[in-house]
């Protein structure tokens, strides 16, 4: 019963969110399941095409970075640097990528794309530089506003910061505390009001299942 009413409320809230985020100039798909994700990114994204991937828990638990890994694509991987320099020249490369996928932290019921980073890298590619750009996003990320999505981030924050094995001082409460810790990971706040400059180059995803925090 429990599944049935969360796939009722995120397709419910799916029909209401889509053509908001559709005025705003993004191109927007719903899937329902893991499957119907990964074909739908197929779909999207010609193989061959140069595609790189920001940090992702949604990205990564849902398979797809397997798929972009998988030899169909030209694959930017930072995470094969094995200096912070050859790093830093694999971040840059990926704004001359075809496609970059990501997700995003929040989406405001009145279509606003909010984005909270550490470095900056995933921020700045979402802004300007790949000729694409692919957010994979569940609809629980939905908010009512840029506050509530502030707030959304103090909670996630810190569970973020535990999953990297981050020392600040957050990851010793739970709590966000606005720290002035050089490992913390809540340097940007970016919001993205649309995409109407250029149409369709924003796409997202929304999956009507959970995915990332």
């Amino acid at each position: 019963m429990r599944s049935e009413l969360y796939n009722w409320k995120y397709n419910s809230l799916a029909q209401k969110i889509k053509p908001v985020l559709e005025r705003k100039g993004f191109e927007v798909y719903v899937v329902n399941s893991t499957d119907e994700l990964l074909s739908t990114v197929s779909s999207i994204i010609p193989e061959k095409s140069m595609v790189t991937s920001g940090g992702s828990l949604s990205v990564s638990e849902s398979s797809v970075l397997e798929l972009l890994k998988s030899g169909k694509y030209n694959f930017l991987d930072r995470t094969s640097a094995k200096t912070p320099e050859e790093k830093r020249e694999i971040e840059l490369a990926a704004f001359r990528s075809d496609y970059y996928v990501c997700s995003t932290n929040a989406i405001t019921e009145d279509g606003k794309l909010i984005f909270l980073d550490g470095n900056g890298n995933r921020v700045a590619a979402v802004i300007y530089g790949p000729k694409n750009v692919l957010l994979i996003s569940s609809l629980n990320k939905v908010v009512k506003d840029i506050e509530e999505a502030r707030e959304r981030l103090r909670y996630i924050s810190p569970m973020n910061s535990k999953r990297l094995n981050l020392k600040t001082p957050c990851t010793i409460n739970g709590l966000c505390q606005d720290c002035l810790s050089s490992n913390r990971i809540c340097n940007y706040f970016v919001v993205v009001e649309s995409s109407l400059r250029q149409p369709k180059r924003i796409k997202i995803i929304l999956t009507t299942f959970e995915l990332g925090l």
